[in-house]
C-alpha cells in the first residue's frame, strides 16, 4: 500500500480529498493536517509514501513546508494540489522537487491520473533495480513512467512516445505565451519536424489548443497551448 498524508488548510477540502484517494486501489490515508506545523509533527511519527499538499497553508507556504522537509531529512514524495496556478509558483514546486502539480478545482479522474502516474513511477523504480547504476534506456523509463501511466489522456499512436509528449506537456506548460512549433523544437532539443508530428496529434487529440498569429507577411505564424485535462 501506499501511505498518503493530505495536507490542506481546508478541513471539508481534505476530507474530499482523502476520500478520493480511498477510492484509488493501492493508496490509503493515513493522517490529514490542516497547517504546515501538523504535517511535519505528522511526518515525525508516521511513516509516509506521498503528501498531497496545498500551497495556501495558514502558517507558511506548501513549498517553504517541501523545503523544509528535506532540510529535516523527511523523503516523502510530493504532488501539489492547490489553486495556485501562477507560472512562478509551479516553477518553484518543480525546483523544489513536487513530483507533480494538479490545480485546483478537479475531478476525481484528474487526481486519480496523477496518482496512478505515481504508483507506476513507483513500480518502474522497482523494476529498474536497486541503487545500482543505470542506463539511459532506464533513464527514460523512469523519467517517462508519469506520462506512460497517465490516464487522462488517449493512447499514443504508433511512433509516438510518452517521454516526448510529457516533455512537450512541460515546456507549454511552463510557457507564458503560446509557442511556435520552432520554439518547442527549441526547448526541447527535438527537431523541428518531430515537434510539429506530435503537435499536431496533440491538437487533434485535444490536448493543446491552436491559434493563429498573423505578421507582415500576411502568413499565418502556428502558436500552441497545453489544455488542463481533469
Amino acid at each position: 500500500m501506499i501511505d498518503v498524508l493530505v495536507v490542506d488548510d481546508d478541513f471539508h477540502v481534505a476530507e474530499i480529498n482523502a476520500a478520493y484517494v480511498a477510492q484509488v486501489p493501492g493508496y490509503r490515508v493515513t493522517a490529514r493536517a490542516h497547517t504546515a506545523a501538523q504535517a511535519l509533527a505528522t511526518l515525525e511519527r508516521t511513516p509516509v509514501d506521498l503528501v498531497l499538499l496545498d500551497h495556501y497553508l495558514p502558517d507558511e507556504t506548501g513549498l517553504t513546508l517541501v523545503r523544509r522537509m528535506r532540510q529535516l531529512g523527511h523523503h516523502a514524495d510530493v504532488i501539489m494540489v492547490t489553486a495556485a496556478c501562477d507560472v512562478a509558483t509551479v516553477q518553484a514546486a518543480m525546483r523544489h522537487g513536487a513530483l507533480q502539480y494538479l490545480v485546483k478545482p478537479f475531478s476525481f479522474a484528474g487526481l486519480r491520473a496523477k496518482l496512478d502516474g505515481y504508483a507506476g513511477l513507483r513500480r518502474t523504480l522497482e523494476g529498474v533495480g536497486g541503487r545500482g547504476e543505470t542506463g539511459q534506456e532506464r533513464v527514460d523509463r523512469i523519467f517517462g513512467a508519469f506520462a506512460a501511466a497517465d490516464t487522462s489522456g488517449p493512447a499514443l499512436p504508433k511512433g509516438h512516445s510518452a517521454p516526448t509528449v510529457d516533455l512537450i506537456r512541460r515546456v507549454l506548460d511552463q510557457a507564458d505565451h503560446p509557442l511556435s512549433a520552432h520554439e518547442v523544437a527549441e526547448r526541447t532539443g527535438i527537431s523541428r519536424s518531430t515537434a510539429q508530428r506530435y503537435l499536431k496529434y496533440l491538437e487533434h487529440a485535444g490536448r493543446i489548443s491552436l491559434t493563429l498569429k498573423y505578421g507582415d507577411t500576411g502568413r499565418p505564424e502556428h502558436r500552441y497551448t497545453w489544455v488542463a485535462v481533469n
